[in-house]
């Protein structure tokens, strides 16, 4: 849980107010244990295969990516590309393993901001996705693995939180 605890803490620990800075540790971990009451079922096995579970949430991107890009859909499914094989990290780090710090801040704070809350971070992997498409059509199963267990770096943050947002509408 370091993955997520790491951006919380990080945020305490730099706040330009010095006399905040030694609270760093219990406001990263009061804020960590109101993050993690809210996502619990991730971590739930018996809820795996429920609606709240980690599975459901795994294939509802998969669902959002067939609706938005039936030829990507196919082309992972044809190459037994499975969403547990990389969107599993995805959704329960919240995607902290996947971009530089500055652009995790940003994206949380589009989660933490957004009505429908986590259901936006499944439309920004879906954008993550999309944005992959040459890569994922063309690869073969090895390529399309490294491509999706390390994002590249190079992808341009804001025009996936564009697409993500467009997903959504």
């Amino acid at each position: 849980m370091n993955e997520i605890l790491g951006p919380i803490y990080y945020t305490f620990v730099t706040d330009s107010k010095d006399s905040e800075v030694q609270h760093a540790e219990a406001d990263a971990f009061f804020c960590f244990s109101g993050l993690m009451s809210e996502i619990k079922d991730n971590f739930i096995k018996m809820l795996d295969n429920s609606q709240c579970g980690i599975t459901h949430n795994m294939d509802s991107l998969m669902t959002m990516l067939r609706d938005n890009d039936p030829q990507l859909h196919a082309a992972l499914t044809d190459r037994n590309i499975k969403p547990q094989f990389f969107s599993f990290r995805w959704l329960t780090l919240l995607l902290s393993q996947e971009f530089l710090y500055p652009e995790i801040q940003r994206l949380w704070d589009s989660f933490f901001a957004d009505s429908e809350r986590f259901k936006f971070l499944l439309y920004f992997c879906c954008a993550m996705l999309v944005a992959q498409r040459t890569r994922l059509i063309n690869g073969d199963f090895i390529d399309n693995m490294k491509v999706l267990q390390r994002y590249p770096i190079e992808t341009d943050f804001y025009l996936l939180l564009q697409q993500a947002r467009q997903i959504k509408d």
